[in-house]
């Protein structure tokens, strides 16, 4: 988690910059800051406030972008279901891009997390802390320093280079590999699709070719 935490705050930092340079009360952009906790949903919506968009295309448009996290939220039911259903919603408003990859690439093909098996849980735990403390620290700071933040650092593209440097140590094999290049290409080709859509259709054409591609692989193992 150490390797993505800058890239994070840089993300979060950036964040916090723009709700309060576009001109949302301080008190709307705190509640964003540390209960909506999705940056993609966050700068989404802030500029549908700004116009006075109506109340349900705010919503509807972050729900959209946020679609992804039921697929996210699927592969981590194993290590979740068993947990009381408090602890369940505490996981999911904790949930990340990043606290999912690192958590299925380190246990999602392991044992299912349980009393005799707490590990997964304490590496969810331990990630989605860090990035949860490092994204609202960063996201604050953006907050109470907007004015002196300059725009030309570019500190987005760092939040980006991060993602892709965590991305790039997951590729080990040729399933990833033609699963991640198929997302990539159809992210670029769906970028027009309104509300972000183009996000759930590169995690719903990146979850279709693996699973295609694995279960071609097995059939010809079992040949």
């Amino acid at each position: 988690m150490a390797r993505v935490a800058p890239g994070m705050m840089a993300w979060g930092l950036v964040t916090g910059v723009a709700m309060t340079t576009s001109g949302l009360p301080l008190g709307v952009v705190l509640c964003m800051s540390l209960g909506v906790f999705a940056a993609s949903a966050q700068l989404s919506a802030v500029p549908l406030m700004m116009v006075g968009a109506p109340l349900w295309v705010v919503w509807m448009t972050a729900l959209c972008v946020n679609l992804r996290f039921v697929i996210f939220s699927a592969q981590l039911r194993p290590h979740m279901q068993c947990l009381p259903l408090r602890w369940r919603l505490v996981a999911g408003y904790l949930s990340a891009d990043v606290t999912y990859v690192l958590t299925v690439h380190r246990h999602g093909q392991g044992e299912p997390a349980g009393p005799q098996h707490p590990a997964p849980l304490a590496y969810f735990a331990g990630a989605a802390l860090v990035n949860w403390a490092s994204w609202n620290l960063a996201s604050l700071a953006g907050i109470a320093f907007a004015a002196q933040v300059p725009t030309a650092w570019g500190l987005a593209f760092a939040g980006t280079l991060a993602l892709l440097a965590l991305l790039i140590t997951l590729l080990k094999d040729r399933i990833s590999a033609v699963a991640t290049t198929l997302a990539g290409v159809a992210a670029i080709a769906c970028h027009g699709v309104p509300f972000r859509l183009h996000i759930l259709v590169a995690v719903l054409v990146a979850v279709g070719a693996g699973l295609w591609l694995e279960r071609q692989t097995s059939a010809r193992s079992a040949r």
